[in-house]
């Protein structure tokens, strides 16, 4: 499927406009990118980078890099065939990575159907 980066970030507004307020409502120091392709030449869909809520303690504190959830454009777009498809696989992913970020483990994740 294509579409533009402007269309694609648009879409990802649109997805996490769409998110449970809980998940949302938590979020402190952590941004939400996207990026065209993994550097590894895989087809993951996104990517957590940080500390996760459930593990910061003291230590974590100002001046520390915001974490990352970060959507690749290429491997989203490339598995979707519509828009309504893409924009409920972007939803499904930023669910996933935020789980990540609340410090929900790979399989609960998948065991509430977010991955």
């Amino acid at each position: 499927m294509d579409v533009s980066e402007e269309e694609f970030d648009d879409l990802v507004d649109e997805a996490l406009g769409e998110l449970p307020g809980e998940l949302l409502d938590g979020l402190d120091n952590v941004v939400i990118v996207v990026e065209d392709e993994p550097d590894d030449g895989s087809d993951v869909l996104g990517w957590y980078e940080g500390t996760a809520l459930t593990e910061r303690d003291t230590s974590y504190g100002l001046g520390q890099l915001p974490d990352r959830v970060v959507l690749f454009r290429g491997p989203l777009t490339r598995m979707c065939s519509s828009p309504e498809e893409l924009l409920d696989e972007i939803a499904v992913t930023l669910l996933h990575e935020l789980g990540h970020y609340h410090g929900i483990e790979e399989e609960r994740l998948h065991e509430l159907g977010w991955g």
